[in-house]
């Protein structure tokens, strides 16, 4: 998710606010594989990526 986030030229705190998250720890638990985004936050995660739903949550 990393690559993804930094590939599309956001920054954390850019994720954070679409999500209208306080802080920004969910994200990087999302980053760290220690936590998977609800549903609901994969598919808006894959709208602002603009990717597949599948490649946020599929790991290689």
């Amino acid at each position: 998710m990393r690559a993804l986030i930094k590939g599309k030229g956001l920054k954390v705190a850019d994720v954070q606010t679409v999500f209208g998250f306080n802080t920004p720890q969910a994200i990087f638990k999302w980053m760290r594989g220690d936590a998977m985004p609800s549903i609901d936050n994969i598919v808006i995660l894959a709208h602002i990526l603009d990717v597949p739903i599948d490649e946020i949550i599929i790991t290689n």
